[in-house]
Formats: structure tokens, C-alpha cells, sequence
């Protein structure tokens, strides 16, 4: 399956040149859901073995423990459905690093902008002059502003400007909304995860309604938005 082995390699390369080594490992393990225990008894460790792996209780994992471990992760995941794996897949098509874009989808079929809201918990500041979304995209602010050029920032759309660009990582959005103001076309709608409605900087309404489109803020935690964009159809 390339998918597999490409993310596998993304993995694997990332753990084994990072500083830290066991951190990464515990980022891309909670990253796919897994507890330390399944995790172990997939590599038929006991769970002491995985902890002191990530914690940096033992040496740092050579290049066979990481290969097992990864493998084990995606096998995890398989069995599970995959989620975890297309998701990433489909991040890689792109051609994104995943502390850039965090989750990239295409619908079936376009979704009511309100609908797309209510499922993850996020408010209407402005409303836009569409009223649907078919896919949507998050994205890391500081990451995408600090390292994306205007044409990389057009590939955030995916498929189509039909969709709702989600930033997390922002303090009021006021970067990321001015940002924005170089995009033309503008996507449907825009959300400032990790905000209530009272926190977003006080023109960014102003800004969405010059270009048309909804904005939100959404107050819910990263890993539970993040969870729930993921079941919309």
C-alpha cells in the first residue's frame, strides 16, 4: 500500500533525526489514538518498555525499534479502519508537512455552513455569501504565515475554494486574517479555533465581510475539534 509505506517513512525519518526521539515517538502514538499498553502488546513489550522508550528513560530507540514501533502504529490503525492513515495520506498529497496542516478533507457532498459549525462547537461572527462548505482545511497559523508562500497558501485549498480553512494556533487571528487578504479567491469560511467570539481581533469582521465570507470562532479544544471535523461526512 504507498500511502502506508510513504507515511511509514515519514514517521520513521521524523523520530529518528529528532532531538528528542522519545517525544516524537509520544507525539505520533497519541497522534494515532493508541495507549502505551496496545501499543506494547502489538510489539509484544510490556508497557514499562514503550514509556521508558518516550520518556527518555532508556537509550534513544535505534532504527530497528522505530521501524517495529511505526509499523505497529499504522497495523493499529489498519485494524481499526485506517482513519488515521488517510488522513495523513491526504495531508502528504498535498504536499504539507503535518505541523503545517493538521487535517485536510474532501466531502461527497457540500455541507451546510451552519451544520459544519454546530459540529464543531465554533460561533458565527459574519455570514458569508455561501452557504456551504465541501471539505475543509486546518492549519497551523504561526506555521503557515512563518513558512508558506502566497502560492503554497492556495494549495491549502485542496480541491476547491468551497471549503472551511480552519486556523488553530492564533491569539486574537488578526495574522491570519490579514493573511488572507492577499487570497483572491477567499474560501467560505474561515475559523479561529482555540477563541470565543469576544476574543477575535476587532476588525476581523470587518475584514471577512470586504471579502464576502463566513467567520467563526471556535472555542472547543484542538484534539476534540479536531476529532469531530474528522467524523463529518
Amino acid at each position: 500500500m504507498g500511502e502506508r509505506r510513504e507515511l511509514a517513512e515519514k514517521i520513521a525519518g521524523e523520530i529518528a533525526l529528532s532531538d528528542d526521539p522519545g517525544g516524537t515517538l509520544r507525539k505520533w502514538r497519541t497522534d494515532f489514538e493508541v495507549a502505551q499498553t496496545e501499543l506494547a502488546d502489538e510489539l509484544g513489550v510490556s508497557p514499562s518498555v514503550v514509556s521508558d522508550y518516550e520518556s527518555g528513560r532508556r537509550e534513544s530507540p535505534g532504527i530497528g525499534v522505530v521501524k517495529r514501533t511505526v509499523e505497529a502504529l499504522l497495523t493499529i490503525d489498519e485494524r481499526r479502519g485506517g482513519s488515521h492513515i488517510r488522513q495523513h495520506a491526504r495531508v502528504l498529497s498535498a504536499g504539507f508537512d503535518a505541523d503545517i496542516v493538521q487535517d485536510l478533507r474532501e466531502y461527497p457532498t457540500a455541507v451546510p455552513v451552519g451544520d459544519f459549525y454546530d459540529a464543531i462547537g465554533a460561533t458565527e461572527i459574519v455570514s458569508g455569501a455561501q452557504e456551504t462548505v465541501a471539505g475543509h482545511t486546518v492549519i497551523d497559523s504561526i506555521q503557515a504565515i512563518s513558512r508558506l508562500s502566497s502560492e503554497e497558501f492556495y494549495r491549502l485549498y485542496g480541491q476547491s475554494t468551497n471549503r472551511a480553512l480552519v486556523f488553530t494556533n492564533v491569539t486574537s487571528g488578526e495574522g491570519a486574517m490579514v493573511a488572507l487578504r492577499v487570497l483572491n479567491p477567499t474560501p467560505n469560511a474561515v475559523v479561529l479555533q482555540g477563541l470565543d467570539d469576544e476574543s477575535v481581533w476587532q476588525h476581523a469582521g470587518d475584514l471577512a465581510r470586504i471579502d464576502g465570507y463566513s467567520l467563526a470562532a471556535c472555542p472547543t479544544d484542538l484534539d476534540e475539534m479536531l476529532a469531530r471535523v474528522r467524523e463529518l461526512p
